[in-house]
């Protein structure tokens, strides 16, 4: 039985990648164990390529579709190895991997953890998830095998997109730092973002042996305390807008209401005083942040002031004495 199982081994003499998995990217050839005979043919079919391993030293890569007959065939790398091997049964063993040329694509990536960095515009800090799809393919095998591989059999496409998101913080944290965009400008521009992001992947990668491409960001979301952030500015924003389209100072709008607050308190002159500081404080910084010079905006109708008014009052920011007077600089002027 042995003697008829070295004759088919003898017989077996065409090395080929059949029916290689969708979800692998390089595969170590073992139908036969790690012999070749003399009369082998290799075959490296279309998106293939091959690497040649002789006692653990990188021989040939080969990276274009072929058929190559190991007998006569005048390749360097396979004329130093018929001279080590006794009649092709020898300790002297060829490791050969095959690896995917074709590009993989519509790859989903995401974020593992969330990417911090300071808002340019609030200066408060931010906390950032996204997520989207990339494709890729490998651009340099040698790289490849060297620095990811190793001694591994195979390598799949799960094992790269681990390897990517490990990596892809880093990136998307110094893009955003050195691109100054606000958290409100995030989605906007995704496009724009998502090709910084790649070009910055792509440094990283190509000396990993990947090339990145069609890298996308399909969605972002922010951490709980961005969003509490994020919804306090909203608020405070249009509390800004409704006191400018009546006509109030906005700062004088909040020392009001910090004052009332302050007086339900139990903290009597005290808690006034804080209030008052609190509600000018306030005041001032949104005054100067929400209400820019040359941006424009629709200026509102009469009506529209009437009501913002009437909600002001309703919500005891300003004297029915105050109230009746705008309301009256209001209607003179329709």
């Amino acid at each position: 039985m042995a003697l008829l199982n070295g004759i088919k081994r003898q017989l077996r003499s065409v090395i080929e990648w059949k029916d290689a998995p969708e979800n692998i990217l390089m595969s170590q050839w073992t139908e036969n164990g790690d012999e070749i005979k003399n009369a082998s043919k290799l075959i490296v079919g279309p998106g293939q390529g091959c690497i040649f391993v002789y006692e653990g030293k990188i021989q040939s890569v080969i990276e274009e579709e072929c058929l190559i007959d190991l007998k006569t065939s005048n390749i360097p790398f396979w004329t130093t190895i018929k001279k080590f091997m006794q009649f092709f049964e020898s300790e002297h063993k060829v490791s050969i991997y095959f690896f995917k040329r074709s590009k993989v694509l519509d790859q989903k990536w995401g974020t593992t953890s969330v990417i911090k960095y300071d808002d340019p515009k609030y200066k408060f800090p931010v906390g950032l998830k996204a997520y989207g799809n990339y494709s890729y393919r490998i651009y340099d095998p040698l790289n490849f095998f060297v620095n990811i591989v190793g001694n591994q059999i195979s390598f799949y496409v799960d094992d790269f997109r681990d390897t990517l998101s490990a990596r892809i913080i880093a990136p998307i944290s110094d893009y955003l730092a050195e691109s100054k965009y606000s958290y409100a400008e995030i989605d906007a521009n995704r496009e724009e973002i998502a090709r910084g992001i790649s070009i910055k992947l792509s440094i990283i990668f190509r000396k990993l042996g990947f090339d990145i491409t069609d890298f996308k960001i399909e969605g972002t979301d922010f951490d709980d305390e961005t969003l509490k952030r994020i919804n306090r500015i909203a608020d405070l924003t249009a509390e800004a807008q409704a006191a400018k389209a009546v006509g109030l100072d906005y700062a004088k709008v909040q020392q009001l209401e910090a004052m009332r607050e302050a007086a339900k308190n139990e903290g009597g002159g005290a808690g006034i005083g804080m209030g008052m500081g609190a509600g000018i404080g306030l005041g001032q910084s949104m005054a100067q942040s929400m209400f820019e010079p040359n941006k424009p905006h629709s200026e509102p109708t009469s009506i529209e002031k009437l009501k913002q008014l009437k909600h002001i009052f309703e919500a005891d920011l300003i004297t029915e004495q105050e109230y009746s007077k705008k309301k009256q600089s209001i209607l003179e002027q329709i």
